[in-house]
């Protein structure tokens, strides 16, 4: 996995076999990315890598975070559940998630199209982060097995992605894991989901 945004850039995330190819889903949506990046410096957003991607922050805060699929590239904001979305351009990733936070996109002439909406939205996010808001965070009552706690534990990477997954996102992987009552069982596939976690998915996405 890449630990630079250059290095995403030029060769994509390091998450497959198609790393460094043409075959590559940035390089399929070169330019879309590459359009979306030049907005994301033009607001002033600090360019880091993080989970394999591309990420903005201001004010020590995540913003957005870049990334690009075999079948589109997107733009998704944290902490989605101060975005105000007057657009209604933001989607949910996926069944589980509770707030919509991606742009999906599929040309980049529908970047340039969304230019001014992509720079209010990162300009909400930024303010947010300046006056130190952040989203009430629900209650939940999950209670993790031992074996994922451990794995946590053990890895400051995925502890940082998993927590950082929507309550929907993080109870999937719970009820994935204590489907089974073998500890070797859950150690497995705990192993198996970290690609996903990094990536900020569930255990029902693909």
């Amino acid at each position: 996995m890449i630990t630079t945004s250059a290095e995403y850039f030029d060769k994509g995330c390091g998450r497959c076999d198609r790393f460094a190819t043409a075959d590559c889903s940035v390089q399929r949506w070169r330019a879309g990315v590459f359009a979306l990046r030049q907005i994301c410096q033009a607001a002033g957003l600090l360019e880091t890598a993080k989970w394999g991607h591309p990420c903005y922050m201001h004010h020590d805060r995540n913003i957005a975070l870049i990334g690009a699929f075999r079948g589109d590239f997107r733009l998704t904001f944290f902490n989605a559940a101060l975005m105000q979305d007057p657009e209604g351009v933001l989607q949910k990733q996926g069944a589980q998630s509770r707030f919509p936070d991606m742009i999906r996109f599929t040309d980049v002439d529908q970047v340039a199209a969304l230019a001014p909406t992509l720079r209010q939205y990162l300009a909400e996010a930024m303010g947010y982060a300046e006056a130190g808001v952040k989203p009430v965070k629900a209650v939940q009552d999950l209670t993790l097995p031992d074996e994922l706690i451990e794995a946590l534990d053990s890895d400051p990477e995925l502890a940082e992605a998993f927590h950082s997954l929507t309550p929907g996102r993080q109870k999937s992987y719970v009820l994935h894991l204590t489907s089974s009552a073998n500890p070797a069982t859950r150690r497995a596939r705990i192993a198996k989901a970290r690609a996903k976690i990094l990536a900020g998915k569930g255990a029902n996405e693909y």
